[in-house]
């Protein structure tokens, strides 16, 4: 990871003061996307540098009249695959788009980041149709994790590219997606922060979907506060400067039941370490059974909503071009067509009480706190197998996508100390606590790392 790396509220202020630009900004971007040393051929799928350098000249010239559109205009992010961008070809990490018409208009979460002022630097790499939490993309190449890059660990998936570009200094924010974790995930693997939110808060059109029902869009960034600024943007919401929220008074719950299993015993070590110091800061944490998520494995056992809707928009496309696919893509796509109406309605149902109970259970608490995921980013070559592949990606999804099925809201802080492997905590709750997770979690960031 680049050092001393700026945070939004920094750039930001660099700009208003003169002491940077927004084309120096797209600049240095672009120079580390071409770094033939670095991982930007793999995390980048397209850069649009013309059209970077272009918007960055005009923001420039808005800042020097005083017009510019907010405080961070000028700043470039990366855009996950998966979304339109007018004039380009959305191809959600796959071969089988790539004969696909060029988008009409903007996403509306592009739209949103391009109003306030974002650069889009280019399109990041992901797992094919955002169908993983590893990473791994046999089309485009995969991009390694930060951690021991001389070896070479998976980014985490889906958002891939989004993680490693922010993480390497080649975006200065992220949008990406996150149906099981996919925000979360490549976050916790490259020590930067990911946000889950509620869903209905940010819109899904222009957006290749895995699963409307537990599909959400999200920023991957540096810092919380980061975080928060592309949340407030991508949710259409005033831009509030964020209160961090003392830990001491925390109530937070620590499930006990799943979420804890299995657990690596770096994930575990460096989680028992964080709780510790939570704790010693006032904190009050409480370890709970959630017996709620015992029902998710049931419910998940014929393939869950992923595996249905993803089939329902993929069945025409995968008949005709699946010989083009990862096929540990298609084989997880194709589990739908075995799924009935039946089987579906019933999964309807058991969202709908999941989420009451749910909330009934995290009622009295702050927020859950669990590890991001079960096990630290696997070595690439270890996943060549079929088996190990699936035994990694059931670890890296399992918490993560717990929250997806009861509608609630997440983020993933880097836990883990200056040369440790990375590790990721998690704290989530219910739907509409988006703000609270936001205080929450810029209490908390610096203070666990320690």
């Amino acid at each position: 990871m680049v050092k001393n790396t700026p945070t939004l509220a920094t750039l930001a202020a660099d700009l208003e003061a003169g002491r940077t630009s927004a084309r120096r900004l797209v600049d240095q971007c672009l120079a580390r996307i071409a770094d033939a040393s670095g991982e930007g051929q793999r995390a980048f799928i397209h850069v649009d540098a013309e059209a970077a350098i272009e918007a960055a000249e005009a923001m420039d010239r808005l800042r020097e009249v005083r017009a510019a559109p907010s405080p961070f205009a000028g700043i470039p992010v990366s855009i996950k695959d998966l979304f339109d961008i007018k004039g380009q070809v959305t191809r959600a990490g796959s071969r089988a788009l790539e004969d696909s018409a060029p988008a009409e208009t903007d996403a509306t979460v592009v739209a949103r980041l391009r109003r306030a002022g974002f650069i889009v630097i280019g399109r990041t790499n992901m797992t094919e149709f955002a169908y993983s939490g590893i990473g791994i993309n046999p089309h485009f190449g995969t991009p390694k994790s930060v951690w021991n890059r001389n070896v070479g660990h998976v980014p985490g998936g889906s958002s891939s590219g989004a993680a490693v570009s922010v993480a390497d200094g080649m975006a200065h924010g992220a949008l990406g997606t996150d149906t099981g974790g996919s925000c979360r995930i490549p976050a916790a693997y490259n020590g930067i922060v990911g946000f889950k939110p509620t869903q209905r808060r940010v819109p899904l059109d222009g957006g290749v979907p895995l699963s409307f029902s537990l599909d959400s869009f999200g920023p991957l960034a540096r810092t919380v506060g980061c975080c928060a600024v592309l949340d407030s943007v991508l949710a259409d919401e005033p831009l509030i400067p964020l209160q961090p929220r003392s830990i001491k008074g925390m109530r937070l719950a620590v499930p006990t039941t799943l979420a804890l299993d299995d657990l690596d015993d770096t994930v575990a070590k460096t989680f028992q370490r964080a709780l510790e110091t939570l704790a010693r800061e006032g904190a009050s944490i409480e370890r709970i059974a959630v017996p709620e998520f015992l029902d998710v494995i049931q419910m998940n056992a014929k393939g869950g909503f992923a595996a249905a809707e993803s089939y329902a928009w993929h069945r025409y496309l995968i008949a005709s071009k699946g010989d083009v696919y990862d096929p540990r893509v298609s084989v997880r796509i194709l589990r739908g067509e075995k799924m009935s109406a039946a089987d579906y309605i019933d999964l309807l149902g058991e969202r709908r009480s999941l989420i009451a109970r749910m909330e009934r259970r995290t009622a009295p608490y702050d927020a859950l706190v669990m590890p991001t995921t079960a096990n630290t980013p696997p070595r690439i070559a270890d996943l060549a197998d079929d088996a190990a592949f699936t035994k990694a990606n059931l670890l890296s999804l399992r918490n993560c996508a717990l929250v997806n099925l009861f509608d609630g809201c997440a983020i993933s802080l880097p836990a883990h100390r200056e040369g440790e492997a990375p590790v990721g905590l998690m704290l989530a709750a219910s739907a509409g606590s988006d703000r609270r997770i936001f205080e929450l979690a810029a209490g908390m960031e610096a203070a666990i790392r320690v």
